[in-house]
């Protein structure tokens, strides 16, 4: 007999949810080995060896964030980086889900469950050929793990990684302490150059002709960027946010209204991306 939540669940939902089961891993105790804090921006590297051998960039995991029924959902979060039986994760604390999460510290352990989602699309062709990357604030958590496998592919990465002050771009000198080329901005010209990221690449563009645009950051940073990109003729990738309920396409909880050929539909965020090409993704702007 079916239970009341199966009821609820179309038979292709449930197929679905069942598929994506078989190739996930709960890890309920990830052994934290290391904690770095910015102000509100928090990096955690835990021990999860089967996530690690499979993620991919774009993907992502729920992580339970206090050790009680409150906040009761997961929040689901970025993999930043993954070396050997480490992954990482890198959030801004701004919620009560993160803020819990940013009071583990080192030896502490985390509830996980993943890797989770589509990610960035990685192909051969980009061997050689000039790529760019743009990370708005807590938007850069999946771009370094992006930027090591591209490298790794043979791909030449750039970087754009802006903020709204030199406090909101920490991560800036992991970057360069891996000698990619990455170029900085924030609004109020506390570091870098002054203003969005999305001008700084407008005008880097007149010189520069990338294969490919990712993009991670605030909607507003990327819908621009998207423009550009169109503007361009550049071929775009973007990852997305929703609010999750499981993370794996059961609940609904994440929809968002794409589009697919000539047609409009309701696609999950949690199982069909969190990455889509551009030309998928419908802006504030065009449902005006």
């Amino acid at each position: 007999m079916l239970t009341p939540l199966l009821k609820l669940l179309r038979y292709s939902d449930i197929f679905v949810v069942a598929k994506i089961a078989i190739r996930m891993h709960k890890e309920p105790k990830a052994l934290i080995i290391l904690k770095r804090t910015w102000g509100d921006y928090c990096l955690l590297g835990f021990r999860a060896e089967r996530i690690a051998t499979e993620a991919q960039p774009g993907q992502f995991i729920m992580v339970r964030s206090g050790d009680n029924l409150h906040p009761l959902l997961r929040r689901p979060i970025s993999i930043h980086s993954v070396q050997d039986d480490t992954v990482e994760i890198f959030f801004q604390q701004a919620g009560i889900g993160t803020r819990l999460l940013g009071q583990k510290e080192k030896d502490d352990t985390l509830d996980i469950i993943g890797p989770l989602g589509k990610g960035f699309h990685l192909e051969n062709s980009l061997q050689e050929k000039s790529v760019a990357l743009i990370g708005g604030g807590r938007g850069i958590a999946p771009l370094y793990f992006l930027a090591h496998k591209l490298r790794n592919l043979g791909a030449l990465p750039r970087i754009y990684y802006g903020g709204r002050t030199i406090n909101d771009i920490p991560l800036r000198k992991k970057f360069e302490e891996e000698d990619f080329e990455i170029l900085l901005t924030t609004d109020d010209g506390s570091f870098g150059s002054k203003g969005q990221v999305t001008d700084l690449l407008h005008v880097s563009l007149q010189d520069f002709s990338p294969i490919r645009i990712f993009a991670c950051g605030p909607e507003a940073m990327m819908q621009k960027v998207s423009r550009i990109a169109r503007e361009k003729n550049i071929a775009a990738e973007f990852s997305l946010e929703a609010i999750m309920g499981c993370g794996f396409g059961a609940c609904w909880g994440c929809v968002r209204k794409l589009k697919n050929d000539t047609q409009e539909e309701w696609s999950k965020i949690c199982e069909e991306g969190p990455v889509f090409p551009g030309e998928k993704i419908i802006w504030q702007e065009e449902e005006q």
